[in-house]
C-alpha cells in the first residue's frame, strides 16, 4: 500500500492538481468502517502525498455524517504524520473578507452528535489538547502562504474557529454569540478532526479560507450563492499553489511536533489488561506503547 508522510484533507480540487503525478486510488479498511471516499495517493514534486475529498466526490457527505474516525485511522495506516486541512469557513470578524486565509490556532465545540475519540470499549486515553494545532506545522503552513503573495488574500495567523454541528448555518443571535466571544471564523468540520488527529498522534493545522461573511454582517443579505461559489473557486485555486508549497517546505525539512508522541502519558488504562478486541483495534495507534 502506498504511504506518505504528508496528508491533505480537502476538496475534489487539491487532487486534481496538474502537478500532482502517479496518481492511484487506495480503498482503505478501518476497524471505524468506511472513509469518505478513496484516497489518493501521488507525487507532488517528488513527494508522496495522500488526499482524502472530505464530503465524498460529488459533496454528498452531511457534516455530521462524515466518518472522522475512519478518514483519520486510514490516514494513519497510510504512513501520514502531517496532516492540512483545506476548509471552507464564514467569517466572523470585518478585517477577515472573503477570500483571506486563517490559520486558526484554537477551536471552539459547538458539534452535538459527533464520535471524537478512537477509545472506549475498555481502554481511556486524555490527550492534552490546550493547544489543538501543531504550532511548528502551522508556522510551515503561514510561511507558504505569506511567500506566494496571492492576489486578494490577507493571511491572519492565529484566531479561533468555532465548530458547529449544521447542515444550517448560525442564526443571527448566534452569529453575534460567537463574535462576541471573540471567534475568528465558522465551520463544521476541523475540530472533530484535530480531536482525532491528536490521538493518531499526527500533526494537524487548519487553511481555513473565507467564502463570505456569517449573517451577523449587515451586508450579508446581499451576499449571492453565486459570489459564495466564486469564492470558492478562487479559494480552491489559491489552496492548491499553497499545498504544493508547503509540501516543498515539509519535504527539505520535516518540523518536529509534539502531536507525534502525544499518548505518551495519555492512556490511562494498563494495556496489558485491557481487553484484546480492543487493543487488536486500536493496535496502529497504541503498538508503540504496548
Amino acid at each position: 500500500m502506498a504511504q506518505a508522510d504528508i496528508g491533505i484533507i480537502g476538496g475534489s480540487g487539491l487532487y486534481r492538481m496538474d502537478a500532482l503525478t502517479d496518481i492511484e486510488e487506495v480503498t482503505v479498511e478501518t476497524p471505524f468502517g468506511e472513509p469518505s471516499d478513496a484516497f489518493i495517493c501521488g507525487k507532488l514534486d517528488g513527494t508522496p502525498v495522500v488526499f482524502l475529498a472530505r464530503h465524498g466526490r460529488g459533496h454528498r457527505l452531511l457534516p455530521t455524517e462524515l466518518p472522522f474516525q475512519a478518514n483519520i485511522y486510514g490516514m494513519k495506516s497510510l504512513g501520514v504524520k502531517y496532516l492540512i486541512s483545506a476548509s471552507a469557513v464564514g467569517s466572523l470578524k470585518e478585517e477577515v473578507k472573503p477570500v483571506d486565509m486563517v490559520i486558526p490556532d484554537q477551536f471552539i465545540d459547538r458539534t452535538k452528535n459527533r464520535t471524537a475519540t478512537f477509545f472506549g470499549e475498555g481502554i481511556v486515553a486524555h490527550i492534552a489538547f490546550g493547544d489543538p494545532v501543531c504550532k511548528n506545522l502551522a508556522t510551515v503552513l503561514g510561511d507558504a502562504v505569506e511567500s506566494l503573495n496571492l492576489e486578494g488574500v490577507t493571511l491572519h495567523r492565529g484566531g479561533t474557529y468555532v465548530c458547529m454541528e449544521g447542515p444550517a448555518f448560525s442564526t443571527k443571535a448566534e452569529s453575534h454569540l460567537y463574535r462576541s466571544w471573540g471567534a475568528t471564523v465558522i465551520g463544521m468540520t476541523n475540530l472533530t478532526e484535530a480531536k482525532l488527529a491528536r490521538e493518531a498522534e499526527i500533526a494537524y493545522a487548519t487553511l481555513a479560507m473565507a467564502t463570505d461573511y456569517d449573517c451577523w454582517h449587515p451586508d450579508h443579505d446581499s451576499v449571492t450563492v453565486e459570489m459564495v461559489i466564486g469564492n470558492l473557486q478562487k479559494n480552491a485555486v489559491n489552496a492548491q499553489r499553497v499545498i504544493q508549497d508547503v509540501v516543498c517546505r515539509l519535504t527539505e525539512n520535516p518540523p518536529e511536533s509534539e502531536a507525534h508522541s502525544a499518548l505518551k502519558y495519555a492512556v490511562f488504562t494498563p494495556l496489558d489488561t485491557a481487553p484484546v478486541a480492543t487493543k487488536n483495534k486500536l493496535k496502529l495507534i497504541l503498538e508503540k506503547y504496548m
